[in-house]
Formats: C-alpha cells, structure tokens, sequence
C-alpha cells in the first residue's frame, strides 16, 4: 500500500473541493473529458468515483479513462467491494457506521480485503456517516440503514467518536445524492474541534454559501456531485470562489 500522500493533502487545509463522478451516470469519454476540462480549470482538489449501483464495467470505464486525461487525484469512494481500480490513487475505505447492518460495517470488506490490499493504492479507513437529508437516498435504500436525523447532533457526534476511537482517520458525513437539505455545519465545526481526523461531507451542496459555510466550520473536503450533473457552469462558480478566497 501506499504511502499517505493523499491523506496527507487532506489533512492539509480546509475547504478543499472533491467533484463526486457516479459511473453508472458518467462513465464515457464524451461524457467526462468536458467534465475533466472544466474541473482542471476550476482547480478542484479531487475526483471522487463511487456510487451505490455501480456495475463493475462502467466503474472501470470512468476511473480508466479519468486516469487518462488529468493529473487530479483520483479517489474511490466505493459503494460495495466491485468498486476498486488501480487507476485511482486512493480509496475511502468506508465503514457505515451510522447503520447496524453488518455488510456495510465490515462484510463487504472482508470480501475485497485481499484485493485492497495488494492494489498498491492508499487506503483512507474512513467513517462513513448517513444525516438525513430530506429525502429517500440510494445509499439508505442499498444499505437498508436510516440516517441519522440532521438536528441530532449528539447521536452523530458520539458515532464519529467512536470511528475516531476505533482508528478511522476520517470521517466522510453524507446527506445522499440530491438531497434536499446539507448536513449541518455544527456538527462539522463540533468535530472539527473535538477530533484530529480529516472531516469530508457531501450531499446537497449547491451554492458557494454553502462551501464557504462548511469551510469555515472546519470541513476539510467539500463533495459537489448532482448539482455539476445538473449545471456543469457551476465550476465556474466554484474557481470564482476559489480566487476570491485565495485573495
């Protein structure tokens, strides 16, 4: 396995920005190089790759071609054990604390654990938190978990304690694609001062108010996926923000 250069880029400042790519959406090369041209112009930190439903050839389509066209890290965020590629520099090796169902504690691990290990890329053991974010998400469904709700701080505190005690090195909070409601920035700032982990979250992000929110609350990597689905401009947006901030 690799060394922690990826986490290590993480931890290094707040308010970066990860494009979250679903392959079972984006997965062809006239669907990603536009993506890709956009990306690299707004400077975005990373590429996440993942998703709840993904099959195993369109998973590898995108990370394979993602890999051919830019320099961006590229990070799996998995949603069961077919979704790994060597293309990628690293994987969020995601335990779904927030549920109690086994598979998606520890059973899908066990099934890859070998293929993880031997892929020669970074392992990230991340806490994978659901909030509930106003709606239905693929994730719950897949999982057959319940999120947490948004206004119970104390449940998702105590929880990323635990993944923290237990030796995650970050925690990632999901609202699940398209939701209607973020997480809440409290939580993000009440761990950020409780905890040396990086903090990731994602989920219903749509505006730059909201990027500058989490950033300021402590949020390490900040998740855009439907809304760049939706609007691609919106990087644009994004490397405008960005320069301001820089400035």
């Amino acid at each position: 396995m690799k060394l922690n250069n990826i986490y290590t880029k993480i931890r290094s400042k707040k308010g970066q920005i990860a494009v979250l790519i679903d392959p079972e959406k984006t997965n062809t090369l006239e669907q990603i190089k536009p993506l890709v041209e956009k990306a690299e112009f707004a400077k975005i930190d990373y590429f996440f790759v993942g998703g709840s439903t993904v099959a195993r050839k369109d998973f590898k389509n995108a990370t394979t071609i993602l890999k051919s066209l830019t320099c961006i890290p590229i990070v799996i965020f998995p949603g069961d054990f077919q979704q790994l590629s060597t293309d990628a520099d690293a994987i969020l090796y995601l335990s779904l604390l927030s549920g109690r169902n086994p598979e998606y504690l520890i059973g899908q691990h066990v099934r890859y654990a070998q293929d993880v290990f031997h892929s020669g890329i970074e392992v990230i053991p991340t806490a994978y938190i659901l909030i509930d974010g106003g709606k239905q998400t693929s994730v719950a469904s897949v999982s057959q978990t319940i999120p947490i709700m948004k206004e119970n701080l104390s449940i998702a505190l105590n929880t990323t304690v635990a993944g923290y005690l237990q030796g995650k090195k970050a925690v990632y909070f999901d609202a699940g694609s398209g939701a209607l409601n973020t997480v809440n920035s409290k939580l993000i700032k009440q761990v950020s001062a409780q905890l040396d982990m990086a903090i990731i979250v994602g989920g219903g992000v749509k505006t730059v108010e909201q990027i500058s929110q989490f950033q300021q609350a402590g949020a390490n990597v900040i998740v855009i996926g439907n809304k760049i689905e939706e609007d691609i401009d919106f990087l644009l947006d994004i490397k405008a923000y960005c320069t301001v901030k820089q400035n």
